[in-house]
């Protein structure tokens, strides 16, 4: 009885599990702002998670603080999911209701993640909110690669969402900045060249 019983929990928990990760296709068809930096058209919410998985892999050595870059690479591939149900806000969108986006994104989460068995369900939930409070040095370093990822694609895509928007150096200093610095110094201090590269050109 216990084996028929055990083999009946895993079965369901399969189950759900494979529901999840179904309902995570649909991240594929959330269209971000961001060009690719061929310009070919714009990316999605999942080639962006995946990118800066990546980003995180490669870079994590030069996180201010020693980070476990595993972690990173959880919390940057589970904080977009949200966007399935909230869809992407833009950085340089104005008018936007944060206090709303913040209920519609907690929302998300809650549902999304619930379709996962309780227990996982739980710590992909408590992944996801460790990277929007962002106090932990891997939070802080996830959240500096999702500034400075769309920030090296407008860089290389002769501008993209800056030019569209009309954002200037300034902004993009203020925009960009404090999350990259935050999260690592050296790094924003190889995209703030970039940036100063890529204004003195359209200047």
């Amino acid at each position: 009885m216990q084996e028929f019983t055990d083999t009946m929990t895993s079965a369901e928990t399969i189950h759900q599990q494979l529901a999840f990760l179904m309902e995570l296709d649909r991240l594929k068809s959330v269209i971000r702002q961001s060009p690719l930096a061929n310009r070919s058209r714009r990316e999605n919410s999942a080639e962006h998670s995946w990118h800066l998985a990546m980003f995180a892999l490669v870079l994590s050595e030069h996180a201010e603080r020693r980070v476990d870059a595993a972690h990173v690479v959880k919390l940057l591939l589970l904080h977009d999911i949200v966007e399935i149900d909230a869809g992407d806000s833009p950085i340089h969108a104005s008018g936007t209701d944060k206090a709303a986006l913040e209920r519609a994104e907690r929302a998300a989460a809650e549902r999304i993640f619930g379709l996962l068995p309780p227990e996982q369900a739980e710590r992909f939930l408590a992944l996801w909110w460790e990277f929007e409070v962002g106090e932990t040095p891997e939070a802080r370093f996830a959240k500096a690669l999702d500034r400075l990822q769309p920030l090296l694609v407008n860089t290389h895509a002769g501008g993209g969402t800056w030019t569209e928007n009309g954002v200037t150096e300034a902004q993009v200093g203020e925009r960009y900045g404090p999350a990259i610095r935050g999260g690592s110094s050296a790094l924003w201090e190889a995209a703030a060249a970039q940036v100063r590269l890529h204004f003195s050109t359209v200047a």
